[in-house]
């Protein structure tokens, strides 16, 4: 648990995330900004990274803070969990975010533990009647601890709920209109449910609620095979696909505005430069709406 829970003096530099692209950090760029001041607008990082008490992370975090916005992007609450809410893990949340002061807080609509165990997977959740008042209740706790709002990201999959009653993007609204949460628009996502799970894109894009659109996640997928049939598989291992980069750029004009960008990347990571091409991409599709 972090025992220094004082937040880092900014100055004058906005905690406020730019309508801009950004990249998220990791390990193996962190010499990258210890060593200088990247060009990018600004960074996201796990949450679950900076639950330790010090170390590493917290010493490249505290740097970063001091050049850039940053947003924190979390993996383990299980929203979707039938589990209580880890009281710990939110307590670490909290005085994370206290010591970084984050422009935007996100999590993922998924479980990841039960009884106690935790998976190392994004896990989707059946979009039942039920189960949204499961969720909402959840978000209403998280949010009335942490006193901020926080933002709900769609997840890949691999399969359909034989019980769902709703489509996710009446899902992620109903999540909206009960919370006053925000949402995280996962490009690479939405184009990878299109694939295996035959999701039309164009009519989530025009039922999502697009004022509630805070940020948007952009990354590579990979193609496997099973039983004859390809899969896409969100891996975040390789550069943004073309296809994914036209469902882009239809989102945005869907919306009607730019919205915050971020480049992921988590195995097969390349050198920082290209992870900054990959942004560069990203910002000239947020210039050209902004146009």
């Amino acid at each position: 648990m972090i025992q220094d829970t004082t937040a880092i003096h900014t100055g004058a530099l906005s905690r406020e995330i730019p309508v801009a692209a950004g990249i998220g950090l990791r390990a193996c760029h962190y010499r990258d900004f210890q060593n200088g001041k990247p060009p990018t607008a600004w960074v996201e990082a796990h949450s679950e990274n900076l639950f330790a008490a010090g170390g590493l992370p917290h010493r490249v975090m505290h740097q970063v803070r001091s050049h850039y916005p940053v947003s924190l992007h979390g993996v383990g609450l299980s929203l979707g969990s039938a589990d209580p809410l880890n009281k710990e893990h939110l307590q670490q949340l909290q005085q994370v975010i206290s010591r970084y002061e984050p422009g935007l807080i996100s999590e993922h609509l998924c479980w990841v533990s039960s009884e106690g165990r935790y998976l190392h997977d994004l896990l989707p959740i059946p979009y039942t009647e039920g189960m949204l008042q499961h969720v909402s209740d959840r978000i209403d706790q998280v949010q009335n601890v942490l006193q901020r709002q926080i933002l709900i990201e769609n997840v890949s999959a691999y399969l359909h709920f034989a019980d769902d009653q709703m489509a996710e993007w009446a899902f992620l609204n109903a999540l909206v209109e009960r919370t006053g949460c925000g949402l995280l628009l996962d490009i690479n996502n939405l184009y990878v449910n299109s694939r295996n799970l035959g999701i039309n894109s164009d009519e989530y894009l025009a039922n999502l609620k697009a004022d509630a659109v805070q940020e948007i996640h952009l990354a590579g997928f990979s193609i496997e095979t099973a039983l004859g049939q390809e899969v896409f598989i969100d891996t975040h291992s390789q550069a943004v696909w073309p296809e994914v980069w036209t469902l882009y750029r239809r989102a945005l004009q869907i919306i009607g505005r730019p919205i915050p960008t971020l480049i992921e990347w988590d195995t097969n990571i390349p050198p920082l430069g290209i992870l900054l091409e990959e942004a560069q991409k990203a910002q000239h599709f947020l210039e050209g709406i902004h146009a």
